[in-house]
């Protein structure tokens, strides 16, 4: 069965203003015949005027919850607090199949209703590689605000960027001296993101990939003054900065991006810290002295939300369609969904 109903639910969250499908993609899907509700958001960084124009159909926020059974609900991040049962397939972030916190009882949740949680972060393709990310506009802003504040120019509470004049910004940055910077994973999505916004800053980053990360050099890692992490590990990892180092008195190293976020992840390469940033509050203290600052924001692409929005929703719109169909894209997220939850709740 190939799906014929999408429903597009507004986002709980304040500061998200991304949306997973944009306007011109919904029209593509309605004319594919598709059917296409969308949630009126405040929050979306698209009127719902141009989801109208697209031949949408409008619902007000949350009805999703009373949709028909065959629509696939779709969004991004987490879903309203509560013990409800869940009866519809959802596709969004729900960081639920790593034994995350809170992983149990959302996917007790689904199992109680019936529902299936087809995770973006499983939709791959045969080599594991995901089919539709984020991955470089977070690697751009994180490695953007990394350097915003080691040069002493952030400013907060975030309110989301114009490209532009983050562009500016960065490129300001560039007449200063520039910070010894280190990027982990820095071939993947999020790591060329990360070096494209250094480059706009004037700074040429030290890169390491897997084979730099898999033989640390932890004195090496130390010895700059700002780490932007972009390695997500999928199985156990030696830490690139724990407790100790941020002890070390020797320790250069001053800022911390973290791009992942991976808190409480059995694999969390940057055990250091226990909850994330945010928009109002992007930096926090980890220790004084020597100081060592964390910028660990886990929706660092709603900053900008039209280039990222646009950019996954190309990457998705056309994979849609198919949820339901055997030997699909979303086969693995189907299989992780039913593993975790056997593993998590039983059957």
């Amino acid at each position: 069965m190939n799906a014929t109903s999408v429903w597009l639910r507004a986002e709980i969250r304040p500061t998200e203003r991304r949306a997973p499908l944009v306007p011109d993609d919904a029209r593509r899907l309605v004319a594919a015949g598709v059917h296409v509700t969308v949630e009126d958001s405040p929050r979306r960084c698209f009127p719902i005027g141009e989801y109208e124009a697209a031949g949408c159909d409008v619902a007000g926020e949350g009805a999703w919850v009373g949709a028909p059974t065959d629509a696939i609900v779709l969004g991004l991040k987490e879903l309203p607090d509560s013990a409800a049962p869940l009866r519809h397939t959802q596709v969004f972030f729900g960081h639920a199949f790593k034994k995350q916190p809170g992983a149990t009882r959302l996917l007790r949740r689904f199992r109680d209703g019936g529902g299936t949680l087809l995770d973006l972060e499983y939709l791959v393709d045969a080599e594991g590689r995901r089919l539709a990310a984020f991955g470089y506009w977070a690697g751009y802003l994180g490695a953007a605000l990394a350097v915003l504040h080691a040069s002493g120019t952030l400013t907060a509470p975030l309110t989301g960027f114009d490209r532009d004049e983050l562009d500016a910004a960065l490129a300001r940055v560039a007449d200063t001296a520039a910070p010894a910077t280190l990027v982990t994973g820095a071939l993947g999505r999020s790591g060329r993101g990360a070096r494209d916004a250094l480059a706009a800053a004037g700074v040429v980053p030290t890169c390491w990939d897997l084979d730099e990360t898999r033989h640390l050099d932890k004195g090496a890692l130390l010895a700059h003054d700002v780490l932007v992490n972009a390695v997500l590990a999928s199985g156990p990892t030696r830490p690139f900065v724990d407790k100790d180092d941020v002890a070390d008195p020797a320790r250069r190293l001053t800022t911390i991006a973290d791009v992942t976020c991976d808190v409480g992840g059995p694999y969390n390469v940057l055990p250091i810290y226990d909850s994330t940033t945010s928009w109002t509050r992007p930096v926090r203290r980890l220790w004084d002295k020597p100081p060592l600052d964390l910028i660990a924001i886990d929706n660092l692409p709603s900053l900008l939300a039209v280039e990222a929005s646009t950019d996954f929703s190309a990457q998705l719109a056309p994979l849609l369609p198919s949820i339901g169909q055997q030997g699909s894209a979303w086969d693995t997220a189907l299989a992780s969904f039913r593993s975790a939850t056997k593993e998590a709740v039983g059957d």
